[in-house]
């Protein structure tokens, strides 16, 4: 999209901090238009949030290989947390984890059999550090031809050493589990995101950012407000001065932990309702409309 002559202002009802000094974003849906793009005006708003001395960090449920969207539009610092908290990522080292906060593999075994039990029909994927693999019936990632098929049973087993078939079944069965998703061909999205919180209960931290019936489940606690939270207090940044974006479900909890806080237009009802703002849609470039008057304040505040 080619950047309208000068910023539109941020809708009326979008409050704007004092003194951010993070900005917190979301991908699909939100900072990206809905052809996975940036935008040239948005890559202009967070060059200018870096140069303005504001921090950026990109917080999502995509895996870090699927990062190189906006690999090339980190700036001065580079930072990501993807599969909703599960890792820290580094883009400027070409995706380096940082951090991993693993959905450990028995409580992913129980997960599944859980919502088996609670929602016949359910299939299963398995997204580890090392890529993602599925069940024969669950929808296939055309992304990752690699991919190995098979119950979630035998993806999550765990080989006795010496065991394995090769160094990558070695690899599979060794490596953390960053999420696990499950897919249902006939429930509601909302509806299978309440039946299976309330069958898993607090034994992990299940969300969804899909449009379709897709859950994804991480380890218990684990979520991107918490591991912003803990990457904020590496920084001494409190979350009054953190401004988060968000559309969908898997962003409640960062939308209200920041201080301040954006739905876009085009977000779930639910995000509507818990944020402290809103701005226009992702294809609109929401982010960077408010980006624009952050760094326009800070200027004119003399910062």
């Amino acid at each position: 999209m080619t950047p309208p002559n000068g910023p539109a202002p941020a809708p009326d009802d979008s409050p704007l901090p004092a003194r951010p000094r993070l900005i917190a974003t979301d991908l699909d849906g939100t900072l990206l238009h809905d052809d996975k793009y940036v935008s040239d005006r948005t890559i202009a708003a967070l060059a200018a949030a870096e140069q303005a001395g504001i921090e950026v960090f990109f917080v999502t449920g995509r895996p870090a290989r699927w990062m190189d969207v906006v690999s090339e539009h980190v700036h001065g610092h580079g930072m990501a947390i993807c599969a909703n908290g599960a890792a820290v990522v580094d883009l400027h080292a070409g995706g380096q984890l940082l951090q991993v906060r693993p959905l450990e593999r028995d409580t992913a075994l129980a997960v599944v059999q859980a919502l088996r039990d609670a929602a016949p029909g359910t299939t299963f994927a398995v997204e580890l550090t090392t890529g993602i693999h599925y069940e024969p019936a669950y929808p296939p990632f055309h992304q990752d031809p690699g991919a190995t098929v098979a119950t979630a049973e035998k993806l999550l087993q765990i080989q006795e050493q010496g065991q394995g078939q090769g160094q990558q079944a070695e690899d599979e069965s060794t490596a953390p589990v960053v999420k696990l998703l499950a897919h249902h061909p006939d429930l509601t999205p909302d509806g299978f995101l309440t039946v299976a919180r309330t069958a898993v209960g607090d034994r992990a931290t299940i969300t969804r950012s899909s449009p379709s019936a897709l859950l994804e489940v991480s380890g218990p606690g684990v979520s991107k407000a918490s591991t912003l939270a803990l990457c904020c207090a590496q920084r001494g940044i409190s979350s009054d001065e953190v401004v988060a974006f968000g559309d969908m479900p898997n962003d409640l909890e960062m939308l209200t932990w920041a201080g301040t806080s954006y739905a876009m237009a085009n977000a779930h009802p639910d995000v509507l309702a818990a944020a402290s703002g809103r701005t226009v849609t992702n294809n609109e470039d929401g982010v960077a409309i408010v980006i624009e008057q952050l760094v326009a304040r800070r200027r004119a505040d003399g910062h």
